[in-house]
């Protein structure tokens, strides 16, 4: 039975599946929208919403959280300085999912994730 599974595992144990939300969150902070897998987008939203809500707070403690999460300084300071603030308002809701064609090769589910 599946019940109570609340995280896709992504084929990955969890120490990658950590890794690979890392770099996710960094490409999307960076780039500001990223396509990957439709799976894949709809965990980095979990991740990412979480950590822009921390970083609208913008004070020492959210910085080292996210700092802890992403790993990244140059992507922290642009959540926190740049990302954020133009959701200080909004009660959640910062990223879209765009779902795109499949993709040819393995006929995986494509999406767009973007900050809106």
């Amino acid at each position: 039975m599946n019940h109570h599974n609340r995280n896709r595992k992504l084929g990955r144990n969890s120490n990658q599946r950590r890794a690979l939300l890392k770099s996710l969150a960094c490409s999307l902070v960076r780039d500001e929208k990223i396509t990957t897998t439709e799976a894949k987008a709809k965990e980095l939203r979990k991740f990412i919403e979480k950590l822009v809500t921390k970083a609208a707070k913008n004070d020492q403690v959210a910085y080292r959280t996210i700092y802890s999460k992403i790993g990244n300084k140059t992507q922290t300071d642009k959540l926190i300085k740049k990302i954020a603030p133009k959701y200080v308002e909004r009660n959640g809701g910062y990223t879209r999912i765009i779902k795109l064609p499949i993709r040819k090769s393995d006929a995986s589910k494509m999406a767009l994730i973007e900050f809106v």
